[in-house]
């Protein structure tokens, strides 16, 4: 296990520059997420830590080394991609201690790796079969295998569960917290998707346009988000975020509220508006409201007698407002 340190780290493509100057640590031990949107370069500082691409500026350590300019293999990582990358003709054991063959680990200690981590992965019975005979969430764990086997001081994986459907990646998202809570390794997680990122980490880096927004756990980022972007990309459903006369009333350009912080009455409440459309969940109702102040959406209990076009007023809970000077930035409260 080991910590990384990121210090000053610039990258530029041509005249094209991904990330402007960006320094933050990832703690030994911790499951560290990576989120925000497509492009704003979190899957090219994965490649970066990895050895994979070379920062324009600055450096990178792991375990207190600086390997900025290192290669992969020297640096005591292992990478999961998107793509799983396994050998169709080979079986998953033949898979799984590939690389420890190419490193000429002797033969038992090879045995040894691979069935440590089908213990941890729950491939025992698979060992003997071939990709093609396997789900996507069994090759999955097949890639994670390969890297398990190696031993890696830091384990780096980019955005590995997106070619699942939504049951499986569910699943894996418990197998992964289960594996992180076994093995205690320092885990880097890259995904654009918020849900992974607030059920994984322990800690997450929200980025934009190459720039880190906020830092914390997933809690802080959801009760306290520090910028109107880390607002509205945290939370599903999204944050509501009002302009205009309502916000200048609180002494802010903006305020916001979570779906969950606002009340919903037929009759009483601050502002009105039309029911444009309600999802019933079973468990839950999220109520898409239009109103004079723009879109309001309201999360309420499972059942709810509602249809598009019913009238409805609403209020927000004063003790859960999110108040952003016009920076976006938030005010203190």
């Amino acid at each position: 296990m080991a910590n990384v340190e990121l210090t000053h780290i610039n990258k530029t493509f041509g005249a094209v520059e991904i990330i402007p100057d960006l320094t933050f640590s990832i703690p030994d031990g911790s499951f560290t997420v990576l989120v925000g949107p497509s492009g704003c370069g979190k899957s090219t500082l994965l490649r970066m830590v990895a050895g994979l691409e070379q920062p324009t500026r600055g450096s990178i350590s792991i375990g207190g080394r600086d390997v900025t300019h290192d290669e992969p293999s020297k640096r005591g990582i292992s990478m999961v991609f998107q793509s799983y990358a396994l050998f169709p003709h080979m079986t998953v054991e033949q898979n799984v201690d590939f690389g420890l063959r190419l490193a000429k680990v002797p033969a038992e200690e090879r045995r040894a790796r691979v069935a440590a981590a089908a213990e941890v992965l729950h491939l025992g019975p698979l060992l003997k079969r071939k990709p093609a005979a396997l789900s996507g969430g069994q090759r999955q764990r097949v890639a994670i295998g390969r890297s398990i086997v190696r031993n890696p001081d830091v384990f780096l994986f980019d955005e590995p569960l997106s070619n699942l459907d939504a049951a499986l990646r569910t699943q894996m998202r418990v197998e992964l917290a289960d594996l992180h809570g076994r093995l205690k390794a320092t885990m880097v997680y890259v995904t654009h998707d918020q849900v992974e990122a607030m059920t994984l980490a322990d800690q997450i880096v929200v980025m934009n346009a190459g720039r880190v927004e906020q830092i914390g756990s997933p809690m802080e980022l959801y009760s306290k988000p520090q910028t109107q972007f880390v607002a509205s990309f945290i939370g599903s459903p999204r944050m509501n975020l009002i302009s205009g006369e309502p916000a200048r009333q609180e002494g802010a350009t903006t305020i916001g509220f979570r779906p969950e912080h606002v009340t919903i009455d037929n009759e009483k409440g601050m502002w009105g508006g039309r029911l444009r459309i309600a999802e019933h969940l079973g468990n839950e109702t999220i109520a898409y409201v239009e109103s004079d102040i723009g879109e309001i959406i309201v999360r309420l209990g499972g059942h709810q007698q509602m249809k598009p076009g019913d009238a409805v007023r609403m209020t927000p809970d004063r003790d859960h407002l999110h108040r952003f000077d016009d920076g976006g930035v938030r005010l203190s409260s």
